[in-house]
């Protein structure tokens, strides 16, 4: 995600004359991560309702939120500036796509009671980010990148022995989100004005498919009751907020850091599958999730200490 915010603006009620900028950076990239990391609780509350349903809602009440939070912040005319570029609004169309097919993916898939599925798929999109840069991009790979990606790629196929049921949910929450952050890299938009785009150009369809749920739809959902609309409300400020957080965050503190605060999310996603909802952890569980821990120890090392080296020259 931080291919998305990268120059992005601070939070509004951010002090910009702060004395420690990559302090509040940090304060902020652990706010947006741990929100990330804890979102199955949010929806777990709305098993009820269909994640087609929860996801338009997501959708329809994001719009207005994040529409204010531009006007207030003064960017409005970076919207309405994407939304008249009709090849940017192309490369949104698509963003938009995948975006929501990833929103669709995650909810289901927490349905399910496959958090953990879940949680390997965004510890997977790293390393995707890195083959997908490679394949598009014409990026170079380094033998340590190399080995890191060999590393992950054994561990899915150890896992995919014994639950190829469900691997298909890690590798598509991988592949849809990585698709997503090279489609928003090579986009001249920056993440809150993109994200507002995105979600105006779904918006049409979300509230259709909401607006028909509501009148002809026996099933609970809007209307239902006082506590199911205020969650289906609040998807909107759980999908804005935490972006907000990390548009901060990516301001103020590099990407080898950045790289390393990413794992918080799909770590409490982890715990929160083993621990709290009592998914089963299989041995091939272990073997693919140490591996890939490993690869990913490897990829933010290298990442460190580029970083390092780098910082090192400018000086």
């Amino acid at each position: 995600m931080a291919l998305m915010a990268r120059g992005d603006l601070p939070i509004q009620t951010v002090v910009e004359t702060e004395d420690n900028p990559a302090r509040t950076g940090l304060i902020h990239a652990l706010c947006a991560y741990t929100i990330w990391g804890f979102m199955p609780l949010f929806f777990k509350q709305l098993v009820e309702i269909s994640a087609l349903e929860v996801v338009a809602h997501r959708i329809v009440w994001s719009v207005p939120l994040l529409l204010v939070i531009l006007w207030q912040r003064k960017r409005l005319g970076e919207f309405f500036g994407v939304m008249r570029d009709s090849k940017t609004l192309r490369l949104m169309l698509i963003s938009s796509a995948l975006i929501a097919t990833n929103w669709l993916i995650y909810i289901w898939a927490i349905y399910q009671n496959q958090i953990l599925a879940a949680s390997l798929g965004y510890y997977l999109n790293p390393l995707l980010n890195v083959v997908l840069g490679y394949f598009f991009l014409s990026e170079r790979l380094k033998p340590v990148q190399w080995l890191a990606v060999a590393m992950a790629a054994a561990g899915v196929a150890v896992l995919a022995i014994e639950t190829l049921a469900t691997i298909w949910i890690s590798l598509a929450l991988a592949a849809s989100f990585g698709l997503y952050g090279m489609v928003r890299k090579v986009a001249p938009v920056k993440s809150v004005p993109g994200l507002t785009a995105e979600t105006t150009l779904l918006f049409p369809i979300a509230a259709a498919f909401a607006g028909w749920a509501f009148l002809y739809d026996a099933s609970p959902g809007l209307g239902y009751s006082l506590r199911t609309d205020i969650y289906l409300i609040l998807g909107g400020a759980i999908t804005a907020t935490p972006l907000l957080f990390f548009a901060s965050a990516a301001k103020r503190l590099s990407l080898a850091t950045l790289g390393f605060v990413q794992y918080i999310g799909p770590t409490i996603q982890f715990l929160l599958g083993v621990f709290l909802y009592n998914e089963p952890l299989t041995v091939s569980h272990m073997i693919c999730f140490g591996l890939i821990w490993a690869a990913l120890v490897l990829y933010s090392g290298d990442a460190l200490v580029s970083a390092r080296k780098s910082s090192t020259a400018k000086a």
